[in-house]
C-alpha cells in the first residue's frame, strides 16, 4: 500500500496540493460539496469549487472550508462553460475533479463540457459521475485528449456505457473490463472500477481492494472517493498510487462507519466523517 505523504513542520497550505472541483447542477448540490470536503479531509491544502452561480451559495455553505467560483449556467441550472474563463484557475491548481453532480445536458452542452475537460488536461483529472457519461456519449476516441492524465472512476453501469456493453458483461469479468477501458485511454491514465473488490489498473498493474462493505452502495459515496483520490494526487502521489490508497482508505472509512451506524443506515457523510480515523489507522499500522 502506498505511504501517506509526510508533512514537514515548515509546510504551508500550498504544500499539500490545490484541488479544483468542477461540477454541480440544480438538484445535485451535494455531490461537489462531498467531493470538496473529502479532499480536505484527505489532506488537500486548498480546495476550490467551480459550480453554477445559481447553487454557489448553498454549495459554499456545505463546504465552508473551500473557496468557490460561480459559473455561467443554463436556465435549467447546468454549467454552461467551455473552460476559457477558468484558464487562470486551472493553471493555479495541481489536480481537477471533474463531474460530481454536473448532470446531463443536450449535445451542444456536451461539446462545451468536452472543451472544458480539455482545458483541464494539462493537469491530472479525476473523472466521475456524469463526467464519465459525457465520455460515453461523445465516444472514447473523440473524447480522448492528447497526453491527458485521467483517473476514471466508473461503477459497473458507467463502465458498461463506456465500453458499449452491458452491466452483466462487466460484472462477469471485471478485470477484463477494467483493462479494456484502460486500453482505450492509453498510457498516463488509470481506471478504477468500483464495486465489491474495487479494481485499479494502469495497464501494467492490477490492484484489488479488500476494504469496504455493501452499506457503501449509497448516493454520494463515489463523490467522496473522487475527492480522496484528487487530494492524494495533489499531495504528490502518482495516479496509480493515489487511486489504490484512495480506494483502500475510502473502504476503511466505510467499514468504520458501518460499525457505528450499521450497513443499512450508512450514508455518504458517515464515510466522510470516518476519514480521519481511517487515515489514523493506516498511519498507526505503518508506525
Amino acid at each position: 500500500m502506498p505511504a501517506i505523504p509526510t508533512r514537514q513542520r515548515d509546510a504551508h497550505k500550498g504544500s499539500f496540493g490545490r484541488v479544483l472541483v468542477i461540477g454541480g447542477s440544480t438538484g445535485m448540490i451535494g455531490a461537489p460539496a462531498l467531493a470538496a470536503n473529502a479532499a480536505l479531509r484527505s489532506g488537500a491544502g486548498l480546495v476550490t469549487l467551480a459550480v453554477p452561480a445559481t447553487i454557489q451559495p448553498t454549495v459554499a455553505g456545505l463546504a465552508s472550508c473551500a473557496t468557490s467560483i460561480p459559473l455561467r449556467h443554463t436556465n435549467t441550472g447546468l454549467i454552461d462553460e467551455d473552460g476559457s474563463r477558468l484558464a487562470d484557475v486551472i493553471a493555479a491548481v495541481d489536480v481537477v475533479a471533474f463531474g460530481p453532480g454536473i448532470g446531463a445536458g443536450p449535445a451542444p452542452l456536451d461539446r462545451r463540457w468536452h472543451r472544458l475537460l480539455a482545458a483541464c488536461s494539462a493537469k491530472p483529472v479525476v473523472i466521475d459521475a456524469d463526467g464519465l457519461n459525457l465520455l460515453s456519449r461523445l465516444g472514447r476516441a473523440k473524447a480522448r485528449v492528447s497526453n491527458a492524465q485521467w483517473v476514471l472512476t466508473p461503477h459497473p453501469g458507467e463502465m458498461a456505457r463506456l465500453l458499449g456493453t452491458s452491466t452483466a458483461a462487466v460484472q462477469a469479468d471485471r478485470p477484463a473490463a477494467a483493462i479494456r477501458c484502460w486500453e482505450q485511454l492509453g498510457d498516463g491514465s488509470v481506471v478504477v472500477l468500483k464495486g465489491a473488490g474495487t479494481l485499479v489498473t494502469d495497464g501494467q498493474r492490477l490492484f484489488t481492494n479488500r476494504t469496504g462493505n455493501p452499506g457503501m452502495a449509497t448516493g454520494g459515496s463515489g463523490d467522496v472517493l473522487t475527492g480522496i483520490i484528487a487530494a492524494l494526487i495533489g499531495q504528490g502521489l502518482s495516479l496509480f498510487d493515489a487511486a489504490t490508497l484512495g480506494v483502500h482508505v475510502h473502504g476503511r472509512a466505510g467499514d468504520l462507519a458501518a460499525r457505528q451506524h450499521g450497513q443499512i443506515s450508512l450514508i455518504a457523510t458517515d464515510i466522510l466523517e470516518c476519514l480521519p480515523a481511517a487515515f489514523r489507522s493506516l498511519q498507526r499500522k505503518r508506525g
